[in-house]
């Protein structure tokens, strides 16, 4: 049987009105979308739907027991935390995820923060605006001493698709690369434990998931093993990095800096450590790595690839 009624529930935190979704209204010809979906509208806005798509909104097992015409969930993300897979897989009910839809434009801000500290482009930014370069006695400033990619030693800890990005990028700069192995694993070949991984890297990239082995994955004492002037940048999930220890550590310089895209609470409305603004050497952007319009516009095209495969009765990016 055809599936007809599809609705998706949080259409703002993937399209700004710059993404096509010509190819989602072929997927299924009668179309539901809501900008955002607050938690007491969910149940009402998936009664009757066969298919159901979500970025962020979560479909705990009350709410898909609750939708007995639904077949089929898409995750517009690679993460389905907010999706009881359990209970769909007991309802049986189909749920498919998006993955490697956004490695460029991750990839991409992850050299972007790094390069912003290693040229300290913000620094020279302000300064200039602040009017030293207008007063300086040479043609140029040298007040914040900038450090070249070349040589640098970049610890990686997360080695799939974007971990594997990041490196390729990494060693078009010369850099020297270290993956750090599973947390809690046995030793791996080619693999270097993550503490050794800290004391060693001039620049430490998170790309892991978000689980209870890489909760708080690097608090206070794997700060404590990094270099004084080492950077760390987390792209991947707040929670893997204890923010608390974070800010002090930059705020005492224990480590030379941080950029950081993702916090444990998003969108952080009850305040959060690292909005502080005494914290030093901090890029604080606002989970945005992965948004490129390319990204966002592959993301949509992928959700209404895995709707035909359903369809068609092929397996595709298929978890339940």
């Amino acid at each position: 049987m055809p599936l007809t009624r599809a609705v998706l529930l949080d259409l703002a935190s993937i399209d700004r009105g710059d993404i096509a979704l010509d190819r989602l209204r072929l997927a299924c010809p009668h179309w539901t979308f809501h900008r955002a979906t607050a938690p007491g509208e969910t149940t009402g806005r998936i009664a009757g739907a066969e298919v159901v798509v979500t970025n962020k909104v979560v479909l705990d097992r009350g709410l898909l027991a609750s939708a007995s015409d639904l077949r089929l969930v898409c995750v517009a993300a690679t993460g389905t935390n907010n999706v009881d897979l359990g209970a769909a897989r007991e309802l049986g009910i189909a749920v498919t995820n998006v993955t490697g839809y956004a490695t460029a434009s991750v990839v991409q801000h992850v050299f972007a923060v790094m390069l912003a500290h290693m040229t300290r482009l913000l620094d020279y930014r302000q300064a200039v605006a602040a009017g030293a370069w207008a007063r300086s006695e040479q043609f140029c400033l040298l007040d914040y001493p900038i450090r070249e990619l070349a040589g640098r030693t970049l610890g990686i800890v997360g080695y799939g698709t974007l971990g594997r990005g990041v490196a390729e990028v990494a060693s078009a700069f010369g850099m020297r690369v270290l993956i750090a192995g599973r947390p809690g694993g046995p030793p791996q070949p080619g693999r270097t434990p993550l503490l050794g991984l800290l004391a060693e890297s001039d620049v430490v990239s998170l790309h892991i998931p978000l689980a209870e082995n890489t909760r708080n994955l690097i608090g206070a004492a794997e700060l404590a093993r990094m270099r004084p002037d080492a950077l760390l940048i987390n792209t991947a999930r707040g929670g893997i990095v204890d923010e608390r220890a974070l800010a002090h550590a930059l705020r005492a310089g224990l480590i030379g800096g941080a950029a950081v895209d993702v916090l444990s609470v998003e969108p952080p409305r009850e305040g959060n450590p690292l909005l502080a603004p005494d914290i030093p050497n901090l890029i604080l952007t606002p989970h945005i790595a992965w948004a490129s319009r390319e990204a966002r516009q592959r993301l949509i095209d992928e959700v209404a690839e895995n709707i035909t495969a359903f369809l068609e009765g092929r397996a595709r990016n298929r978890l339940v």
